[in-house]
């Protein structure tokens, strides 16, 4: 494994810069740009690539790894009154407040099929 699979590659769309954006969060800032997707993706992985070689040659710790399993579970403290409306949302709906809350998460994040 080379040291640049710790790390969650992102490429997409952008309506706003009408061309593919290719971003690593959490190892470099900015991103790569262009207009063929799998280009991008190859452009990115040089970048980061350099990035970490960046890292090396200036006896740097690289950051925490990005591309990791996901247990599936994360806590949220969203405070006594966004608990309240939403339990009374999920309830009007006759759903857990657990499955209302995956619900909108599903339909904020596009994440339909999941």
């Amino acid at each position: 494994m080379k040291e640049s699979d710790r790390y969650l590659k992102i490429v997409q769309w952008s309506e706003e810069d009408a061309c593919y954006i290719g971003t690593c969060p959490g190892l470099m800032l900015g991103g790569v740009h262009g207009d063929n997707e799998i280009d991008v993706y190859v452009e990115l992985c040089e970048a980061i690539e350099e990035c970490i070689q960046i890292y090396q040659e200036d006896g740097d710790a690289l950051p925490e790894a990005t591309a990791k399993p996901y247990s599936g579970q994360f806590n949220l403290d969203v405070g006594c009154e966004l608990h309240k409306a939403l339990s009374i949302a999920a309830l009007q709906v006759n759903e857990s407040l657990e499955h209302f809350c995956i619900n909108k998460l599903k339909q904020h994040t596009h994440l339909h099929h999941v």
